[in-house]
């Protein structure tokens, strides 16, 4: 059955032509549907690059498979229904995105789609991470820790920030790529901090903060955690742990059905940490990296 490409101007038209589909895997399809979520809330600013939105879709209407890009040179893959729309996405998107450097999808179809943006771009893709989404439905109390979890605001953004940028020091040291300069970044953290939307900041204070925790990217039933961040100093005293129960009790408290988070497979003391406080393993994903 041939397919064509639709590619909606903006979120809300996206959600409209996708958003069902989407949502019948709302825990695989919590990474779209959060960034389509966060667009909803705070649309790209004048100097912003606009996202690129695509789905494949069948001549019955269905879409079948789609593609999501809000940083500048990341894409992410969705849940695939016919194999044919992954090369009809990776053209697109090539021609779309020369400069692209990694796409994210399940385990499964992101290695085609990259294989397919590598042919178009002439540049070898390769296994950047592999990652494990996880679904929190209720929260399991960890061991307690000193100290306790509130809520960062404006006053704690120089900590806030710094603390950030050393978490993704670190993920571009595991993953070897950078996303790319993201000129909203910034912002949206801060309305985070002014508790605006959906997203926020929380930290673990133990004689002054130990561990952050980040939620954002709201999906129709739940919300994504993370990053999650640690000083190596006080690393391994349950600080993380106790800061994401908290901030996943908190959101369900708001009436989120589920939260959501990432993991590196690589990493089994995360996956330990955070099965052991309720988040329950999904879908395996992959990040390929262009050369």
């Amino acid at each position: 059955m041939a397919l064509r490409l639709e590619r909606p101007s903006d979120a809300g038209a996206f959600l409209a032509l996708a958003g069902d589909w989407l949502g019948q895997r709302e825990a695989e399809h919590n990474l779209i549907l959060g960034i389509l979520g966060a667009l909803l809330e705070a649309p790209p600013a004048a100097d912003e690059d606009p996202p690129y939105l695509a789905a494949a879709v069948d001549a019955g209407g269905a879409v079948v498979g789609a593609v999501v890009r809000t940083l500048p040179t990341r894409a992410v893959l969705s849940e695939v229904d016919d194999p044919d729309a992954i090369d009809l996405l990776a053209a697109d998107l090539a021609a779309s995105t020369p400069g692209l450097t990694s796409i994210v999808g399940p385990a499964g179809w992101a290695a085609p789609l990259a294989q397919g943006i590598a042919a178009t771009l002439g540049r070898p893709a390769r296994l950047g991470m592999s990652e494990r989404a996880f679904r929190l439905r209720a929260v399991i109390a960890p061991r307690p820790v000193d100290g306790r979890a509130r809520l960062a605001t404006m006053d704690d953004r120089a900590l806030v920030f710094e603390w950030l940028d050393a978490f993704e020091v670190e993920a571009i040291r595991d993953t070897r790529v950078s996303e790319g300069p993201d000129p909203g970044f910034h912002g949206r953290v801060e309305r985070g901090l002014r508790h605006e939307g959906s997203r926020r900041i929380w930290l673990w204070e133990d004689d002054g903060p130990v561990s952050l925790t980040g939620v954002s990217g709201p999906t129709p039933h739940g919300i994504r955690i993370g990053p999650v961040y640690t000083p190596p100093g006080v690393r391994g005293r349950g600080y993380a742990s106790a800061c994401v129960a908290a901030a996943s009790q908190a959101e369900l408290d708001r009436g989120r059905t589920f939260t959501f988070l990432f993991t590196d497979v690589a990493n089994p003391t995360a996956n330990h940490i955070y099965q052991a406080i309720g988040y329950e393993p999904v879908r395996d994903i992959e990040e390929w990296v262009f050369a």
